[in-house]
């Protein structure tokens, strides 16, 4: 008889995940060293932020009954991201800063560098004393990079669903092959 529920939720190394807190914690040092206290952007960027992460968490762990649940947050994840990612254009046009442009060689080596660095520990310490425009940029590169991984998770479970089934599908066969199998029908 086939598995109904499978092992998920092992997502501390996965890279999303890991790209995930690189975003939640490049985002607090931003808020932090470039915003003044009491701005309401501050809580609507550190929420955001967490919001990508925590959904990709909660979706991790709800594909293991439901495909839908993980798409939904994974979504939601995508969803706050770019919320984020506004919150950074808005920044750099409201202080006169640059937004790099997709071909800017800077955009390159930042995209380089993100692809073969996921360990927040070390994308954080080389980015700490940057300046908020610097930040700001490799945020946006950050975010879009997530961003396409994000939706190639949705794809993922998309393509697992139609697969595979749902849950109340994989119940229902394994109760029939059951009954096949101990009560001959």
């Amino acid at each position: 008889m086939g598995q109904i529920i499978e092992h998920t939720g092992n997502y501390r190394n996965w890279n999303v995940y890991r790209k995930s807190v690189i975003v939640c914690d490049l985002t607090e040092i931003f808020i932090t060293r470039f915003l003044g206290k009491g701005n309401r952007t501050v809580d609507q960027m550190r929420q955001a932020a967490r919001s990508c992460k925590q959904n990709i968490v909660e979706g991790s762990c709800a594909a293991s009954v439901s495909r839908e649940t993980e798409i939904k947050l994974t979504g939601v994840a995508k969803a706050s991201l770019q919320e984020l990612a506004e919150d950074y254009r808005d920044y750099l046009r409201q202080h006169s800063l640059s937004l790099w442009a997709v071909s800017d060689p800077r955009v390159h080596r930042t995209r380089a560098y993100l692809r073969a660095h996921d360990d927040p520990e070390t994308v954080v310490s080389t980015c700490r004393n940057s300046t908020d425009e610097v930040i700001a940029n490799i945020m946006l590169t950050l975010i879009s990079q997530l961003d396409y991984m994000l939706r190639a998770v949705i794809e993922r479970a998309e393509t697992l669903f139609i697969q595979e089934g749902g849950i109340r599908e994989k119940m229902s066969a394994t109760r029939r092959q059951w009954r096949k199998d101990h009560l001959g029908y």
